[in-house]
């Protein structure tokens, strides 16, 4: 075979090209697997069987990107191309060498042939879609809004443009490869073969051999270069996650919290030291230097450094954060991006010996500082990028945008401390990114370390660690719902010695004890439980605080503290049932409380009463309609209901609640547009009820005009937090004249109204003694 001069050139350029970006990528992958190792130890390791099958679920299936059924498709059909069509690739470097070359045995097999023109076209038509998606929803069109807003759109482009122009080549080669095959006679070059290019290829095939042969090596060496050109790319920026997550995502997929599948919510993972869980009960066996949470960024685990490193910025986590949609300079996606370019950045004074460190970072210091001019490209070996990284402290104030910071820390506390960990970052990453976890052990060094924290919570701290609950009441006063109620309601520890007679023990929490509106959801509940038959008993002033807000604004210490305490008294009355009305409580008895030896089955009073009605046991009756004036909450008009954070996105708790809003006569359930798995939070969660809201707007006033804009007469809820925000959002809109006539209840209330047959209902609720911020 002879080789003209182009041909070998092509063949050269292609050789060099390749053997460059190889050696590129693989020296980079190599820098990943270092840069990973920098992390803490973290189990991840745990049914490896599971793993996989929830790993090839989730991607192949695509299933955490299903809410945007386009996008998926055009997403999903853009994936499947590139490990599919990694053959055509294989095909351009032989048919550099001979144009009519084709892969053995599989080259002219048709169905072959059909996948590799259907998704050559789809991945043309995929990215096309995608493009359009991106532009429509660019920032410069629509702001802060745009769930692209602080995205690197150049690497978006990169990306978007090899990908459309591989698959023009691909679709390119296929015309090329008919006509010449139509040109030489070939019996395969027909319809059969090319079903979706031989339109394209039938008017080339008065071209000649010679040309058509020209043109498939020119096209072949485009499309070599295009995805040389690519790998090279990425290979010098590693921090490019919208390229690198095609790669990383299988293995953050992989070693997600729960192999199988569940979202990485509900429980915060315990406090760690080398990859062990703090023993609370010795903590002064503990290295005085060990790291209580995360004060650098090598500090987080090496699956938190994987999650950085694989986000897509695709921004979905931004788009559902409440914090951001108030204006706030917390973006989810953003602070990932951040800690991201921070890992990447201080890598290579991690990576550096202890005594090279010490030099450079006297040297910089001895330079004038990271503000000094002229410095060198190294300092002792180390890039001096990296040396000027390693002294930016983590959390700190930030210089410029606090979400896109010039300089001073990473992190600004203002970004830190927005956070409601409401989990919907986590709940719509495609990737399965960590984001509370990682807010959370950020808080724990601010306050267990640094002391640095809001003002206001100094007050919250105490009233735990004194008095049990966050309002700093008398523990004598925990029964004073009870009072007037037309039955008993034993204690135990007074009434009966522990929980073996009794069919659950009625968790009232902090709110449902001293908080005036959520007293009323308490007594509801009693009188229900009463009614059904269902035996109960309280702890009284036996039961404190479950320390949820503590830890979710880092006291670690305080929280073991509160639920060891709480354990060993709910092991001693031995406690197995528990129901709870606080969707904070429920997730925290339920889920966290396993971390300190507490296991016990607990219900929400949603899940409880709704199966009481099922079961027959309670029956909701016909109730007087608009007619009762009283402000009553009664079963007749249209109801919205308010998807607690703690019970649905944490606990997948979505159906009960409507199922017994469902069974109550005269009610119609009205959806507000953010429901189920994209509700909108309330703002208290996160230990956010007890900071004031100084950034933005209000997040409850948010979610309250969404509610009014449904119609409803009623904001059904089925958590005290969330009754407070919401209720005094409520009051605020009808100060200024709109929703006079709504009323937030729980849904509790709801039921006792429709199960009392022809009772005087309870007076309209009055405003809240106690001023909540």
């Amino acid at each position: 075979m002879s080789f003209g001069v182009l041909q070998v050139l092509a063949i050269v350029v292609a050789a060099l090209v390749t053997l460059a970006a190889v050696a590129l990528f693989v020296r980079t992958i190599a820098g990943f697997v270092a840069q990973f190792r920098l992390g803490q130890p973290a189990q991840r390791t745990d049914a490896p069987g599971v793993r996989t099958v929830t790993m090839l679920r989730e991607v192949l299936g695509h299933t955490r990107m299903a809410r945007k059924p386009w996008v998926a498709v055009a997403h999903w059909v853009v994936m499947v191309s590139f490990g599919l069509l990694f053959l055509t690739l294989v095909t351009a470097y032989g048919q550099l060498v001979d144009p009519h070359f084709v892969l053995p045995l599989i080259g002219h097999f048709w169905p072959y042939e059909w996948l590799t023109e259907l998704f050559g076209w789809g991945a043309v038509v995929g990215i096309a879609g995608l493009i359009v998606v991106r532009q429509r929803q660019h920032p410069r069109s629509l702001g802060r809004r745009s769930r692209f807003w602080g995205s690197t759109f150049w690497q978006a482009y990169v990306v978007e443009l090899v990908i459309l122009g591989v698959g023009v080549c691909i679709v390119a080669l296929r015309a090329l490869e008919y006509a010449l095959g139509r040109v030489t006679g070939e019996a395969w070059a027909t319809a059969l073969h090319f079903p979706l290019t031989a339109w394209l290829g039938a008017p080339l095939d008065g071209l000649s051999a010679g040309t058509l042969e020209g043109a498939i090596i020119a096209v072949a060496l485009a499309k070599i270069l295009i995805s040389m050109a690519w790998m090279i790319i990425i290979a010098r920026t590693p921090t490019m996650g919208v390229a690198w997550h095609r790669f990383l995502a299988f293995f953050n997929i992989w070693f997600r919290r729960h192999p199988d599948g569940a979202t990485s919510l509900g429980a915060v993972q315990p406090i760690a030291v080398g990859g062990e869980p703090v023993d609370f009960e010795n903590i002064e066996e503990l290295d005085e230097d060990a790291a209580l949470g995360v004060g650098k960024v090598e500090d987080f685990t090496w699956k938190g450094l994987l999650d950085f490193s694989t986000c897509t910025e695709c921004g979905r986590c931004q788009e559902q954060c409440p914090a951001w949609h108030t204006d706030k300079p917390l973006s989810p996606k953003m602070l990932v991006k951040n800690l991201r370019d921070q890992h990447h950045a201080v890598a290579p004074w991690l990576l550096a010996g202890q005594e090279h460190r010490d030099a450079a970072a006297q040297a910089l210091e001895a330079a004038g500082g990271a503000d000094a001019e002229n410095l060198p490209e190294e300092l002792h070996g180390i890039p001096t990028g990296a040396v000027v990284a390693a002294q930016r402290p983590l959390v700190g104030e930030t210089e410029g945008d606090p979400t896109v910071p010039d300089g001073g820390g990473v992190i600004d506390p203002d970004v830190l401390w927005s956070c409601t960990t409401c989990g919907a970052c986590v709940e719509q990453c495609p990737v399965d990114i960590e984001h509370v976890d990682a807010i959370v052990d950020m808080r724990r060094y601010q306050n267990l370390i640094e002391s640095a924290f809001p003002h206001e919570l100094g007050g919250l701290f105490k009233n735990l660690e004194n008095k049990g609950n966050p309002w700093g009441m008398n523990a004598r006063l925990r029964m004073d719902w009870a009072k007037d109620l037309d039955f008993d309601i034993p204690v135990v520890g007074e009434d009966l010695e522990n929980l073996a007679e009794m069919d659950y023990l009625f968790w009232v929490g902090c709110a449902g004890a001293f908080e005036d509106r959520a007293k009323k959801t308490t007594r509801a509940v009693a009188e229900l439980l009463h009614t059904a038959g269902v035996s109960f008993a309280v702890l009284g002033d036996g039961e404190s605080c479950t320390g949820d807000p503590a830890r979710r604004s880092g006291n670690e210490f305080l929280f073991q503290m509160l639920a060891m305490q709480n354990v060993e008294v709910l092991n001693e009355v031995e406690a197995t049932r528990i129901v709870v009305t606080c969707a904070h409580c429920f997730n925290t008895l339920k889920n966290e409380y396993p971390q300190v030896g507490g296991r016990f089955e607990v219900v929400h009073h949603t899940q409880l009463l709704n199966r009481l009605v099922r079961e027959k046991r309670l029956t909701p009756v016909s109730r007087p309609d608009s007619a009762d004036t009283s402000g009553v909450a009664s079963t007749a008009g249209t109801v919205t209901y308010h998807d607690p954070c703690y019970l649905g996105r944490h606990n997948q708790v979505y159906a009960p609640p409507r199922e017994l809003l469902g069974a109550l006569p005269g009610v119609e359930l009205t959806e507000m547009p953010r429901h189920a798995e994209k509700s909108f939070c309330c703002g208290a969660g996160g230990a956010r009820m007890w900071m004031e809201e100084k950034l933005g707007t209000r997040i409850n006033l948010n979610r309250t005009e969404e509610a009014l804009g449904t119609g409803a007469d009623r904001i059904a809820i089925g958590c005290p937090f969330c009754r407070v925000m919401l209720s005094d959002g409520l009051t605020q809109k009808q100060a200024e004249g709109a929703g006079e006539d709504v009323e937030v209840v729980d849904v509790a209330q709801m039921l006792l109204a429709a199960v009392r047959r022809g009772e005087t209902p309870e007076p309209a609720e009055e405003a809240e003694s106690e001023p909540v911020s």
